[in-house]
């Protein structure tokens, strides 16, 4: 429910109350990730989206159904069904929806988390009878608020999971606590949302073409720096849109840069001199994305360059140079959006060709990767296409 978090936070501090339903599973083709959300309050007002339209309006009902009787619900809707009225998931592929009320009583636990505060909401989608919907605010310094009405232990274990979710950097997880015979009645299967840090995008090399990439950047919701050892080109007046500006050395800003598995690095320098110290620093970080600027005789030279400072070519196979898709690209600004589609391709598992004619997924199922186990699939729910 993150990402409709502003008009929530407005809602709560209105007193409004509301139903919130969440994306908690994906299986095969779909057009939202896990925590995506359509929230609707008492007045029939509607925010957000969990499938881009295809189920909208029976989840629309559904929230209201849940509003006024207070209990949660958790449904599925997919691409089978014989009655051609009910709802369906058109692209294919399987989502589940948790469909929870939150009253005056319930504001506490998600308001941290909608703010925008270092914090995790857990909420149960498969567990003992009457733990559905239960809730657990888990924040950074390992306080929790909440309870998942379980078996003793089942909270404080509740909450190192979701510590960890917050401390990987991630903005949703589903986890599975407990198995049968070890002190618990039934298994929990939990959504955690995270608020998480944005991940970072490294722009390197002030010039035109870093101006229009730090705009896409943060519209895709990177947190953007743009480091150039230039002043006169390093200035907070070219680059409106960047988080940070540096005046610095490159490679010597990123050696004492923090960097994780998810930040994207833009070397767009196209100067030896700059260019080499740095790739041979950023190459060796285990991080999503390097991309570098430059035509092919660049990157020919550039690659001699490297292998004589040593740089192994496990490395250099991870540098994306000439940088960017072929997308005919001329203008800066198109050429930034070149190189922020190759950066979605990459960390998303794109394949970069034209979905036109081809075979490959659409949307790639994400809905696994941050699961300890598989998920359950043993709780009281609503049929697929249940309306």
């Amino acid at each position: 429910m993150l990402d409709i978090a502003a008009e929530l936070c407005e809602w709560c501090e209105q007193d409004r109350d509301f139903a919130v339903a969440t994306v908690v599973f994906v299986d095969g083709s779909a057009p939202r990730l896990p925590g995506a959300a359509l929230a609707v309050d008492a007045t029939g007002v509607a925010v957000g989206s969990v499938s881009g339209g295809c189920v909208e309006g029976a989840v629309y009902e559904l929230c209201r159904e849940v509003l006024a009787s207070g209990e949660p619900v958790l449904t599925r809707f997919g691409p089978d069904g014989d009655d051609p009225f009910l709802s369906q998931v058109t692209c294919g592929g399987v989502i589940e929806i948790l469909v929870v009320p939150v009253y005056a009583a319930d504001r506490a636990a998600v308001v941290p988390v909608l703010r925008g505060d270092r914090a995790a909401l857990a909420r149960v989608v498969d567990g003992p009878p009457g733990t559905l919907g239960r809730s657990l605010l888990v924040r950074a310094d390992g306080s929790y608020a909440g309870s998942l009405g379980g078996a003793a232990g089942s909270d404080e274990t509740a909450a190192a999971e979701a510590r960890q979710v917050l401390a990987a950097g991630r903005h949703w997880a589903r986890v599975v606590l407990g198995t049968a015979g070890d002190g618990h009645r039934q298994p929990f299967t939990l959504f955690v949302e995270a608020r998480a840090e944005p991940p970072r995008m490294l722009v390197f090399g002030a010039i035109d073409h870093a101006a229009a990439l730090t705009t896409l950047g943060r519209f895709l919701g990177y947190r953007v720096t743009v480091c150039d050892a230039r002043p006169v080109f390093a200035t907070r007046e070219r680059f409106p849109d960047a988080h940070e500006v540096v005046v610095d050395w490159p490679h010597r800003h990123l050696r004492k840069t923090a960097t994780d598995d998810r930040t994207v690095i833009c070397v767009l320098t196209h100067d030896a001199k700059f260019d080499i110290p740095l790739l041979s620093r950023a190459l060796a970080l285990p991080v999503a994305y390097v991309g570098a600027l430059g035509s092919r005789r660049t990157q020919a030279d550039r690659m001699v360059r490297l292998r004589a400072e040593g740089v192994p070519e496990w490395q250099l196979d991870r540098l994306r140079s000439p940088v960017g898709l072929d997308l005919g690209a001329r203008t800066p600004e198109e050429t930034a959006l070149s190189i922020a589609a190759e950066i979605v391709a990459v960390t998303r598992g794109g394949s970069g060709l034209p979905l036109t004619g081809g075979d490959t997924p659409i949307h790639r199922d994400f809905g696994h990767e941050h699961c300890r186990v598989p998920p359950t699939a043993t709780a009281s729910r609503r049929p697929l296409s249940a309306r």
